[in-house]
């Protein structure tokens, strides 16, 4: 089952298989791709909304790999729906695609290259330089704003 984001319909992605989608997919899309969203609901994708365990698992495996922040509600729902059923989501969104892999779910890309590695992100203090493993609202040492650093 192909678990479509928004870009799989921007793009005219044609899955070869059983597809599913979000309702909140359909809320990003416009004009023609909004329309193609619409074909395919109405030809047999299935529109999944995904449980509370799917979702608290999602992020958790964002929250692991530091995409948290940067994912949106529809990211982590579609990262959800595709753990629900086990299925592979179709995306460009290199944030997903690394959750994707924490979570064990595959990914199929449209228009960009797939990740290569999965990266599990830091954080460093903007202030005082101290690095953390995870994000916080602020840095608990000096109060300045953390930035979302590569891992070395």
């Amino acid at each position: 089952m192909y678990v479509l984001d928004a870009s799989a319909f921007i793009h005219d992605y044609e899955p070869d298989g059983e597809t599913a989608s979000i309702p909140a997919v359909r809320d990003e899309l416009e004009d023609a791709a909004a329309y193609r969203y619409d074909a395919m609901a109405g030809g047999g994708m299935q529109v999944q909304v995904p449980g509370e365990a799917a979702l608290a698992a999602a992020r958790e495996a964002a929250r692991t790999t530091g995409d948290l922040d940067v994912l949106s509600e529809t990211d982590l729902r579609l990262l959800a729906a595709a753990y629900e059923l086990d299925g592979t989501v179709v995306t460009d969104d290199y944030a997903v695609q690394n959750a994707a892999d924490e979570l064990g779910v595959g990914v199929d890309v449209i228009e960009q290259e797939g990740i290569s590695e999965r990266r599990n992100w830091n954080f460093q203090c903007q202030g005082c330089g101290r690095e953390f493993d995870e994000s916080k609202e602020r840095c608990p040492v000096c109060g300045s704003d953390l930035a979302r650093k590569r891992p070395r």
